[in-house]
């Protein structure tokens, strides 16, 4: 990425004999602009400087493997923020973006140059070589994992293993001052002038500056100068290889003939690019010749290397986002380039109907006070014109009332902004980039996003924006239909720009979709790497699916797929899949397999709205449901704990498919299964206790029945934890039958009453996380009814009468009260004639 310069223009350096111009600099030889990456400030004073030196060639500090893409940036089409992208295409792990903004100097420099159709080209040290060096590294650090994994526990000559212990961590040293200059030059530079941040410094000093900035830049040119001699010589390898290859392209170009050379570059290597600094007769010590800059450039490792411009967005151009050489207020600079004048009413009338849209209360009285508020700050503070920090003052104080909320909306929509870059369809692309963009400008069409808070419309806004919008769709319309298939084939690819809202929108057997998309550059990488299998997005996606199936080690790989499949309308790959599927439960034999395999085909079959045919699914459903239930019984058999908990969730899920088939002979086959597994004896309580819950939810065993089981299960024979686990297996999830069934609830007071102190302590913790999975009605209606007398139990165990249950004779009826609400209760009930 774009190191982030905190440095300015500097100027070359001139003797007595030589003609000069207005800025200082010599006519006949290398001019360097110091610049600041995305500050509108340098963007407009090296545009003017450029306009009245008429360079006859331009040198930018920017990646040469990219030289190409240059001319795009005077296209109509491209509009900022953007980036260059370049990549490895034989390994797109090794990527690297170069942003720009409309108020980047560098693309400024581009712009002019291109439209002045003068030579221009990137000056800094090539990718190829970049990354070269990197997959060296890669390696190296490949190699040296494999060696420490051997040495980890080296054996002694015994072929024991000898335990060495790790050497404590040095201390890290503290950094000199050099390493301090060089880590934040602009920092230095703003606390000498008596600010406690180099980049507010900045701000007050160069972008709000509308004048000629030539004093400024002399003075930041002495200034970065002095910073580099104290700092010295460069540490870092790269910034060393970086300025060579500078000075490299400066002096081919001087070769080939260009007499006026304008160099773009950040001013901190400004002076390491001229042999001289202004103003001196001595040669700069900072300047290597040619042939040390040979040696420093000798024997780089390359590698091949293609590059594209990409959309960008301010949201990635802005700090936040973790970006080196990120700025904080995109939104605010590009505020600052576009605006001639009256900065701050137009930025003030900008928050208002902001404010106005979200309902909030923004008069023009409070505008005008604002305003007032901003002057007089900015005369206090002795600047010369009001800056960002100024005004978010004004405005909390007098806009929003001290309020932090209307703030946060504020610095995200306007200071930030959402901004989002295009890029002309001239860019090189893969095809799978091109056939993405064109889908989605075309289904774009007419698209319009409706503001939440003053309308319940369905939102249709489809196009790439890197704040997280919510998309409604009506698969019912042709339209959403094709927007839905897009998102879900690119979710195949790994591109997730859409993610779906109500967890997974699959197998619901609705025609909504709601998705929220949010477009991430990375995107652009993940299609690239894609491209491999397609030109278009259905091809790839297609073709990457039948890969998946094919290699696929288990069912549930491929029952995964068919509903992704489906979704994303690719009716060839569903076909492979489906052939696939019939070949692999054929011969699979793992229950656990089974039955993960199941549910999700059921959801498909379930949830299909799509049109598809799916009488080979059914096939394939059928032959799964047999096979579990032949084998499931012993599946059940001498579980542990973690196996039975796994069993669990499985039977939960193959029963609520079963019912969803509504097959008779399914259901019926199912059944019985769960029977024999409530009345086994080797079966984990938990599954057991489970099976006999699932059997009274669907009428099959009585409470009468339920409640044997349960005896069975807790009775003084069986270990205590063992019917724990069958108490927990039966009412995990759900307390209502304990509210509804006086036998149940019975014998489990009498089962709780007759455990131990030990015993109860022990399995407290089981019963706790038990109880803790029902609804807290249910949780506080179950403590109100154990604080009441509970039905004592005969020696048979049936229910005894109570002797203090409590009777409508030894009630206080207030007869008054209850007249009064019997009109109501009989209009409710219907009964008023």
């Amino acid at each position: 990425m774009l190191r982030p310069l905190s440095h300015r223009s500097i100027a070359a350096p001139h003797t007595p004999n030589q003609k000069q111009n207005s800025w200082g600099y010599n006519t006949m030889t290398v001019h360097i602009f110091g610049i600041r990456h995305h500050g509108p400030g340098s963007a407009r004073s090296l545009r003017a400087a450029l306009e009245q030196l008429e360079p006859d060639a331009v040198l930018i500090e920017g990646p040469p493997d990219a030289d190409n893409l240059i001319p795009l940036v005077a296209h109509e089409e491209m509009e900022p923020p953007v980036s260059l992208l370049l990549y490895a295409p034989d390994n797109t792990k090794l990527a690297v973006y170069y942003p720009f903004a409309e108020f980047s100097p560098e693309y400024q420099a581009m712009q002019w140059a291109v439209r002045n159709r003068v030579h221009v080209q990137f000056m800094d040290l090539p990718q190829k070589f970049g990354f070269g060096l990197r997959q060296e590294q890669m390696q190296a650090e490949e190699e040296q994992a494999a060696q420490s994994k051997n040495d980890e526990n080296p054996a002694d000559s015994n072929g024991t293993h000898v335990h060495i212990e790790p050497e404590a961590p040095a201390e890290p040293e503290k950094p000199d001052l050099a390493e301090l200059v060089r880590r934040d030059p602009l920092g230095w530079l703003g606390r000498s002038a008596g600010y406690d941040d180099g980049e507010r410094w900045w701000e007050h000093v160069i972008e709000q500056r509308r004048q000629d900035l030539q004093e400024v830049f002399d003075a930041i040119l002495e200034a970065m100068a002095e910073l580099r001699v104290t700092a010295g010589e460069a540490t870092d390898e790269n910034e060393a290889r970086r300025e060579a290859y500078m000075r490299k392209t400066i002096r081919k170009a001087q070769r080939d003939g260009y007499h006026k050379i304008a160099v773009v570059c950040g001013a901190w290597h400004g002076p390491a690019l001229v042999e001289k600094l202004p103003d001196s007769t001595e040669p700069n010590a900072l300047y290597k010749k040619a042939g040390e800059d040979n040696a420093t450039l000798k024997g780089l490792p390359t590698a091949k290397v293609d590059a594209t411009w990409i959309p960008w967005t301010y949201g990635r151009l802005s700090r936040e986002s973790g970006y080196g050489a990120g700025i904080e207020s995109p939104g605010w600079y590009h505020h600052l380039w576009t605006t001639e004048a009256d900065v701050v009413i137009r930025w003030l009338t900008k928050v208002s109907s902001l404010l106005r849209e979200e309902d909030l209360d923004a008069s023009t009285a409070q505008v005008i006070d604002t305003v007032r508020l901003v002057e007089t700050l900015t005369a206090i503070r002795g600047y010369a014109l009001p800056g960002l920090e100024e005004l978010n003052e004004a405005i909390k104080a007098t806009m929003t009332f001290g309020a932090d909320s209307p703030m946060e909306l504020i610095h995200r929509e306007l200071i930030v902004s959402d901004r989002v870059g295009d890029v002309p369809p001239d860019t090189p692309m893969v095809p799978l980039q091109r056939d993405l963009r064109m889908t989605v400008k075309e289904l774009g069409k007419g698209a319009r996003k409706k503001k939440k808070s003053k309308s319940t419309d369905e939102i249709k806004y489809f196009k790439f924006d890197s704040d997280e919008t919510p998309l409604n769709l009506d698969l019912r319309k042709d339209t959403d239909l094709a927007k839905s298939q897009v998102l879900h084939r690119l979710r195949i690819l790994n591109v997730e720009w859409g993610k779906p809202q109500r967890g997974d929108i699959s197998g619901k057997g609705t025609f909504r979709e709601d998705w929220k998309l949010q477009w991430g550059p990375e995107f652009d990488i993940r299609l690239i790497e894609q491209s491999v299998w397609g030109n278009t997005i259905p091809e790839a996606a297609a073709a990457y699916v039948i890969d998946q199936a094919r290699n696929a080690e288990s069912l549930p790989q491929l029952t995964g797929l068919v509903d992704r499949v489906l979704n994303a309308d690719l009716p060839q790959a569903f076909d492979e899949l489906i052939g696939q599927l019939k070949a692999k439960a054929a011969v699979a034999s793992d229950i656990n397999n089974l039955m993960d395999a199941l549910p999700p085909l059921v959801y498909v079959k379930y949830g299909n709205v799509r049109g598809f045919d799916l009488t080979d699914l059914e096939v394939v459903i059928d032959g799964l449901v047999a096979r579990i239930n032949i084998g499931l019984v012993n599946a059940c058999s001498s579980m542990d704990d973690d196996a039975a908990e796994k069993m669990y969730e499985r039977i939960v899920a193959v029963h609520d498919a079963i019912l969803r088939l509504q097959d008779e002979q399914h259901t019926a086959d199912w059944l019985t299964t769960l029977k024999k597994i409530a009345g086994a004896t080797t079966v984990h309580g938990l599954v057991s206790g489970r099976a006999a819950r699932l059997l009274l939810d669907v009428n099959e065993l009585t409470v009468e029945d339920v409640a044997t089981l349960m005896r069975l299960a807790i009775s003084t024979a069986v270990e205590v934890t063992d019917a724990a686990a069958w108490v927990e297996g039966f009412l995990k999830g759900s307390g209502l039958i304990l509210l509804h069934d006086d036998e149940l609830f019975g014998v489990l007071d009498r089962w709780l009453l007759s455990l131990t102190e030990q015993e109860f302590r022990s399995l407290l913790p089981l019963l706790r996380r038990t109880f803790a999975s029902f609804s807290g009605p249910e949780r506080r209606q179950i403590g109100e009814r154990v604080r009441r007398t509970v039905p004592e139990l005969d020696d048979t165990g049936q229910i005894a009468p109570a002797t203090d249950t409590v009777t409508g004779d030894d009630l206080e009826i207030d007869h008054e009260r209850a007249d009064a609400v019997l009109p109501v209760i009989a209009k409710l009930l219907g009964l008023e004639n």
